[in-house]
């Protein structure tokens, strides 16, 4: 089963108007490049901004994007086939070098409610759809208006607690303080065409299709990218403390295609009124298709970069942060009340217009290439290349 239908979703519609960059793996040089998609090709930028980092630290990353020298380039459809057919040459990497990636949980009503549901299931997901109906009645259409922190959360948990329906999800939710949580180390993101994955011993896990912000240094969001924050269900359902576990696994973290960057033609307005589509298409036939709308987050994007970043703490390379998905799939898949989960061959497309489209098949963690290139091989090359 192909990746992409059509090679050409993988750009935004308006793929002219946008500011594109991204990362490379250069084979001659045995490490990556900084590079920025202008017209049919992908211009090398590595000379000028050796890490993505550096680019995103600009005054006017935009700018120097669109306008920096390049030291040599690449056809875009040969990266293209290589990052999609898996082949030596030069192929897309997730476009994070150097930023923590960050995440934010429980940002939207349905998801929610499904953690909600993990945490009574204990991770068992044969008592999933019985508690689902449980909590949708008692509690669902109530909270799909309510403002986090405000007065009216703060009654709606007083009646939660006094019927006994409270929950630390709830208090993420719908009180004043979201979750923000490391989903991965720096550098360990897979990117577009890669394998993605999960781990062994999971028998309930879903993708977690997201929208990701750029945010440099000193809290400015510059740029925004689809995210896949894969999950394992069964793992976190049996306790919130098992977060890492359930998150945290090799190749379980995706980033791409590009960047885009906020210019004239494209901001944070447009990001907040973005519709996510998420497409699963299996091995045995099965086939998900559903979409979600930024419109529907609890919390503004600028409130979550601010409660990740800020006085209270610092990232002196900036940050990734995941605002968090719509998405949490129940149709049965295989067994009634069984639900959702993966299955290895999977192929995962998350995808907006102004955005393009994030694919991945998935594997098992432990079968997944493993993640070797950290920070230091990271500057030994570009050392070694002269460029530090």
């Amino acid at each position: 089963m192909n990746l992409l239908d059509d090679p050409s979703d993988v750009l935004p519609t308006d793929r002219d108007a946008a500011t594109l960059v991204g990362r490379l793996h250069d084979p001659q040089e045995a490490g990556p490049a900084v590079v920025a998609l202008r017209g049919d090709e992908l211009i090398d930028l590595t000379g000028v901004t050796p890490t993505l980092t550096d680019l995103l630290e600009h005054r006017d990353p935009a700018e120097l994007a669109r306008t920096a020298p390049g030291r040599k380039s690449w056809s875009w459809e040969g990266v293209l086939a290589e990052t999609f057919s898996g082949g030596p040459g030069p192929r897309l990497l997730a476009p994070a070098d150097l930023q923590v990636l960050k995440a934010a949980g429980v940002t939207f009503v349905k998801s929610m409610l499904e953690r909600v549901i993990e945490e009574r299931a204990a991770g068992d997901v044969t008592r999933s759809a019985e508690i689902r109906d449980q909590v949708e009645s008692a509690i669902g259409g109530a909270l799909a208006a309510v403002r986090p922190g405000s007065d009216e959360a703060r009654a709606v948990k007083e009646v939660l607690v006094r019927d006994g329906l409270w929950s630390q999800y709830l208090e993420v939710g719908l009180g004043p303080d979201p979750e923000i949580f490391t989903k991965a180390p720096l550098l360990s993101a897979v990117g577009a065409g890669a394998d993605i994955g999960i781990a062994e011993g999971s028998e309930w896990n879903n993708p977690e299709p997201e929208v990701a912000l750029a945010i440099r240094s000193d809290g400015a969001i510059v740029g925004a990218t689809l995210g896949n924050d894969v999950n394992l269900r069964d793992v976190e359902g049996r306790s919130a403390l098992l977060l890492p576990k359930a998150k945290d696994n090799n190749a379980s973290a995706a980033l791409g295609p590009f960047l885009r960057l906020f210019d004239d033609g494209f901001g944070l307005d447009d990001v907040r009124g973005l519709d996510v589509r998420l497409e699963v298409r299996g091995e045995d036939g099965f086939v998900l298709d559903g979409h979600s709308s930024m419109r529907e987050i609890s919390r503004d994007p600028e409130d979550l970069a601010a409660a990740a970043l800020g006085r209270h703490h610092q990232y002196p390379d900036g940050l990734i942060l995941y605002t968090g998905t719509l998405f949490a799939p129940t149709e049965d898949r295989g067994a009634p009340g069984k639900g959702f989960t993966h299955q290895v061959g999977d192929v995962v497309r998350i995808s907006t217009p102004k955005l393009g489209t994030l694919a991945n098949r998935v594997d098992r963690s432990e079968r997944c290439p493993q993640w070797t290139f950290g920070v230091r091989s990271l500057l030994a090359n570009l050392v070694h290349r002269g460029l530090l």
